[in-house]
């Protein structure tokens, strides 16, 4: 996020994005936040449905379906937990790779920031949560809860709350996401794995070589690596492995730097660009629809400010998450040559710390690992995230919108683009060119001014026209 300023040591906290980066980041936003919107619709939709249909949530999400002789005998829940956000951590998988070979996390110096702020905004939360429990007397199986960030409802929040938040803050909040999830990737591998099934490992671990190997032939066809990547799922589910770890490997491997200049995109932005919208416009949402619904009532509420676990969770996305990012990236900076951008203040990044408390989609599957044993206190640990996310997005959304005029100035400034060649202009201040394109510019319109000057003097003069 930081980057080197050409004429001293000192970096900037939350600085321009270079043109590549920030082109990559609007795209990439520009689907999340789609997505974000379906992933609202579809946690509304499924609160509705499990608080207004009977059981009929119930019995669809528990529906089971699958090759048996497989061990693929699932639910419908576990298909979207499983078997969907595999895909969801395949561009997770990817986002990082393209972030530590391309992106900002491949300077270690500007790497530095996104990194530690991510960090804290992990630790923090667990820690809360575990100080709550500590103290309450819960469990402590579900510290890692509240760790998790969901770019796509944060993102969605920011669509209909109408800010316009600078390319530097919404990257910002996309590199934190994406250290976030790998992050979340460990603990799930680390923590939650059940007993180890080691001939379906060493299946899916040959599967992975093989998947690697064809990358690295320059092996072409979907026809391939679709069977191929359902194969290393089917082997990763069986081995006791969470099966999205399978999704997030496949995109490690895949290159995501450009070879030569007649290479337009790496295979891993190319990738990333066809299923993103599969990720972030069917598979999350599903996810969401089959995981969300869990009973709401007035008591039901009021229980999760009772309960060590679920207060645990509410304090820790809304306190830890802004406490831990804000904290992080302000003793990141301190104890750096780092320098916070001019154009912003640290309260802009308290209010997108606050948002990185909205930790939806991987927040709800920690939820359903950590108390599997416990399907009441599962429904209200999830009720917890929802209530814990709601309240992070109001909180953000009210601290965003009081500097929302400031946002708009600077996003408006980023935009520009006087001289009609599609590059922002605020990129090429140091380009002859540029100025040479805007004088040519300003000339036509001041020969156009003149002109006209001369025509109402003329009309003056014979009285024709208006004193």
């Amino acid at each position: 996020m930081a980057a080197p300023a050409p004429s001293t040591d000192k970096r900037k906290v939350l600085g321009r994005l270079s043109l590549p980066e920030r082109n990559f980041v609007a795209n990439a936003l520009r689907t999340e936040t789609v997505g974000g919107v379906l992933l609202l619709v579809a946690a509304v939709t499924a609160l509705i449905w499990a608080n207004t249909a009977g059981g009929s949530y119930e019995s669809v999400r528990t529906f089971h379906l699958g090759p048996g002789s497989l061990g693929l005998d699932l639910s419908i829940q576990h298909w979207a937990a499983d078997g969907l956000l595999a895909v969801f951590f395949f561009v997770a998988g990817i986002e990082l790779k393209r972030e530590l070979v391309a992106g900002d996390l491949r300077d270690p110096k500007a790497a530095a920031l996104p990194v530690i702020a991510a960090l804290c905004g992990m630790a923090v939360p667990a820690l809360v949560y575990v100080l709550v429990n500590t103290v309450g007397g819960g469990s402590t199986d579900g510290w890692a809860v509240p760790t998790a960030t969901d770019i796509a409802f944060a993102l969605a929040v920011l669509a209909v709350i109408g800010t316009s938040l600078p390319s530097a803050l919404r990257a910002f909040l996309l590199t934190l996401a994406v250290v976030d999830d790998l992050f979340a990737i460990l603990i799930i591998a680390v923590f939650f794995t059940s007993d180890l099934n080691f001939a379906a490992l060493g299946g899916a671990a040959l599967g992975l070589a093989v998947f690697w190997l064809l990358l690295r032939k320059r092996v072409r066809g979907w026809y391939i690596y679709v069977p191929l990547a359902l194969a290393i799922w089917g082997l990763m589910y069986n081995s006791g492995v969470h099966a999205t770890i399978a999704g997030v490997a496949m995109g490690l491997m895949l290159r995501c730097h450009k070879e030569g200049d007649s290479e337009e995109h790496s295979p891993g932005e190319h990738i990333e660009h066809l299923v993103r919208p599969i990720s972030a416009g069917l598979a999350v949402p599903l996810f969401a629809l089959f995981s969300a619904g869990v009973a709401v009532s007035g008591g039901a509420l009021g229980d999760v400010f009772t309960k060590p676990e679920t207060l645990g969770v509410v304090l820790g996305l809304v306190v830890g998450k802004a406490v831990g990012i804000f904290g992080g990236t302000w003793l990141a900076a301190r104890f750096t040559k780092a320098e916070l951008n001019e154009d912003l203040a640290w309260p802009d990044v308290f209010a997108v710390a606050s948002l990185a408390g909205i930790g939806f989609t991987v927040s709800l599957l920690i939820g359903e690992l950590a108390f599997t044993e416990d399907p009441l206190l599962t429904d209200e640990v999830k009720a917890a995230v929802l209530l814990g996310s709601l309240i992070a997005a109001v909180l953000s959304g009210i601290l965003l919108k009081i500097r929302n005029a400031k946002y708009r100035k600077l996003w408006e400034d980023e935009e520009r683009d006087d001289d009609l060649d599609g590059i922002p202009d605020i990129y090429e201040m140091d380009n002859p060119e540029y100025h040479l394109r805007m004088a040519a510019i300003y000339e036509k319109k001041a020969a156009e001014h003149r002109r006209l000057a001369e025509v109402s003097g003329g009309e003056r003069e014979d009285g024709s026209g208006p004193a």
